[in-house]
């Protein structure tokens, strides 16, 4: 298949406009909606505030220096094994964050690794644990988390499904024009989630994520997976051989007029399915 040729970027973008891992930050995350319901089950489990915090998978540890900047009493751990992506997240995310650095540690490592600091909670988002793609890789993940944590921590997934999970199929949808964590204007542009491929048999999946900017810019695979498709009793019944006591699932409400979710992650212990979701796993201890 012959590649069509990349039109000439205009100057009207900021050249920073088009790192992948701003685009990603714009299109994927959202670290103050997270948070915000980390807190608030962990204060509604546990009766207190949230104070450390670990993110596995952090990449670029966008969601832990959002925490260190919400109190002076926050503290975050952030663990990942690409140590090119951690210094990214350093020499671009840090400088603001003034003395409040000091109260992240990055590590470069595997999660799978004895954690040295014992933590309130731990979260691997953005569906990082598909990585693992047996049983006994997740259960051991899981088991790892749950070592790793205090008496009555708990332990945040996603997790995503629906008919149309379970096939090849590519979305595209256009990102509001919005500003990263440094400041760097970002201008509207279209995300593209593309499932290369899955296989029923074994839910083995690939993934990738494409961007396409305004001036004619084109990011193809920006970021690319190779993962399998884990459903919610898998996730709830590995991580109770893995040692958690119980685990809760939280989904999105619907709004009708809106004809859109709502915004609001509830427990669930049934819900219709849909072409697509995404969910909160929350294992408690």
């Amino acid at each position: 298949m012959s590649r069509k040729k990349k039109k000439k970027a205009s100057n009207s973008i900021n050249p920073r406009a088009r790192d992948r891992h701003l685009l990603y930050s714009a299109a994927v995350q959202s670290p103050e909606a997270d948070l915000d319901f980390f807190e608030r089950v962990y204060r509604k489990k546990r009766g207190a505030r949230l104070r450390l915090l670990r993110e596995d998978f952090c990449g670029t540890a966008a969601m832990s220096c959002e925490w260190v900047k919400r109190s002076k009493k926050n503290r975050a751990i952030g663990v990942d094994l690409d140590l090119e992506t951690l210094e990214w997240g350093k020499k671009n995310y840090f400088p603001m964050l003034g003395d409040a650095v000091e109260r992240i540690d990055l590590r470069c490592a595997n999660v799978l690794d004895d954690a040295q600091t014992k933590v309130e909670a731990v979260n691997a988002l953005n569906f990082s644990y598909s990585v693992f793609k047996t049983r006994d890789e997740l259960r051991a993940y899981f088991g790892r988390v749950r070592e790793s944590l205090l008496p009555g921590g708990l332990f945040f997934v996603d997790a995503f499904g629906g008919t149309e999970a379970l096939q090849e199929d590519r979305e595209e949808r256009t990102i509001d024009a919005s500003r990263a964590f440094d400041g760097t204007k970002i201008p509207r542009f279209t995300y593209i989630w593309d499932q290369k491929s899955f296989n029923p048999v074994d839910h083995h999946m690939q993934c990738r994520i494409h961007f396409q900017l305004k001036d004619g810019t084109r990011l193809k695979r920006a970021f690319v997976y190779d993962w399998r498709l884990w459903t919610l009793p898998e996730i709830h019944e590995l991580m109770l051989e893995a040692g958690f006591a119980a685990t809760e699932v939280y989904i999105e409400g619907w709004d009708n007029e809106a004809d859109d979710t709502d915004g609001i992650f509830r427990r669930r212990k049934k819900f219709e399915n849909q072409s697509g979701w995404v969910a909160y796993v929350v294992g408690l201890t």
